[in-house]
């Protein structure tokens, strides 16, 4: 392995994102605690919180509704707008490319550059010019922390050393003294079952995670993932490699009056013409279907169908029919259902996969017809909007965008929404 001999990384991090980006739209929530929500209801849950909330009530993501109002009575709640927040991230990723490249997106909030050596000689003036563009684009409300470091590992967790507005280079010679005051949990990567298994072995500061060697470190992460974190905390070159496709899915949480059996599968149609809209933007068809389902005590049920590779909405919707059918009349499916993800996997190009040698000639002219409308139904909704034609009867579940989640990542296409 390659140890790099100078900063080779920019992190960008951005600070409360969700709720930076409320601040952004309406000024006068500037100053002002805010908490970004996923549905109009005092029974969720923060999922993004402002730097006066986080600062003046620690407010962290998962803090409920109405555990907030009571804490902090004018902190303002707002439901979030993901495809808002979608359009904001590329408009700051094209602020970001008018000073340098920028060579991955991590996350909607996250972004790294592949520093030159020349770049890496202004590392600080190339970060403070970020920030500055930044300021003049988009204002006060929406602010950056900034790593520099040898890899991304270490940049990245530069970037969380000073939030919010932080900027902070870890040069190769500042290893490892520039990270012993660090907590263990503080280290991406080490999360709540990762620092529980740590600790049990006697390891509890940064000092004792530093001094173990890459073998160790690898048996107690379980695979090679646990080596490779041990070289990326230690300075030396890693690069990711490419991931490959091998699914689409969607998932939600469902509300109180949705959790019945009918508005689950209504749900779960929207859910499912979504993720294929997706597949076949990208060009894949599937050969199976996965249904998870949780219930509200606690108990999970899954099922899966596997077909000849398919891509229109008709029969992958019937497919969906058939595991709830399955499921309500064995029993098995949960009657109240808390959550619920539909997964399409089993991937191929479109046209590359083995049709089924028993279709019929009236069969596949018919699987044909329903592939061509469902391309012209694409077409028309792309067109002139999300929900022009459907596959039958559309149900919006509350809170919408239902398949546009924004998670870590992945980020929506705005033809998603």
């Amino acid at each position: 392995m390659r140890r790099p001999d100078r900063i080779e990384r920019l992190y960008i991090d951005f600070d409360g994102f969700f709720a930076s980006a409320e601040q952004h739209f309406d000024p006068s929530l500037i100053g002002r605690p805010v908490g970004v929500v996923p549905l109009d209801s005092e029974a969720t849950s923060l999922i993004a919180a402002s730097r006066e909330a986080k600062k003046a009530h620690g407010f962290k993501v998962g803090t409920k509704v109405r555990e907030a109002r009571r804490i902090c009575p004018g902190i303002v709640i707002k439901v979030a707008r993901p495809d808002l927040y979608v359009k904001l991230h590329h408009a700051i990723r094209e602020a970001v490319e008018d000073v340098i490249h920028v060579t991955g997106v991590r996350s909607i909030d996250e972004m790294v550059c592949v520093l030159t050596a020349d770049e890496a000689e202004r590392g600080h003036e190339i970060a403070r010019e970020i920030k500055q563009r930044l300021r003049d684009a988009f204002g006060p409300a929406l602010t950056a922390s900034i790593g520099l470091a040898p890899n991304e590992l270490l940049a990245k967790l530069a970037a969380e050393m000073e939030k919010p507005d932080g900027l902070v280079m870890i040069r190769p010679e500042d290893l490892p003294g520039r990270l012993m005051g660090l907590h263990l949990r503080e280290i991406p990567g080490i999360g709540p079952g990762m620092w529980e298994r740590l600790s049990g072995m006697d390891i509890a500061d940064m000092a004792a995670l530093w001094a173990l060697a890459p073998k160790q470190a690898r048996a107690i992460w379980g695979n090679v993932e646990g080596e490779r974190f041990w070289a990326g905390l230690h300075g030396y070159a890693l690069e990711r490699e490419e991931t490959r496709r091998r699914m689409f899915g969607h998932g939600r949480v469902l509300a109180w009056d949705w959790r019945q059996p009918e508005r689950q599968r209504d749900c779960a149609r929207l859910l499912l013409v979504k993720a294929a809209r997706r597949m076949r933007r990208e060009g894949f068809e599937a050969g199976a279907l996965m249904l998870w389902i949780r219930g509200e005590k606690g108990e999970a049920w899954a099922t899966e169908n596997r077909f000849p590779p398919l891509h229109d909405d008709r029969n992958l919707l019937a497919a969906l029919d058939r595991l709830f059918k399955s499921g309500w009349t064995s029993g098995a499916a949960p009657r109240r259902a808390r959550s619920l993800h539909v997964t399409l996997h089993g991937l191929t190009a479109i046209g590359a996969g083995q049709r089924d040698l028993f279709t019929t000639p009236t069969e596949q002219a018919e699987h044909d017809r329903w592939e061509r409308l469902t391309d012209i139904a694409d077409t028309l909704n792309a067109r002139y909007g999300k929900s022009m034609v459907s596959f039958g009867l559309r149900h919006e579940p509350p809170g919408g965008y239902a398949g546009a989640k924004i998670a870590f990542g992945r980020i929506p296409d705005l033809a998603d929404f």
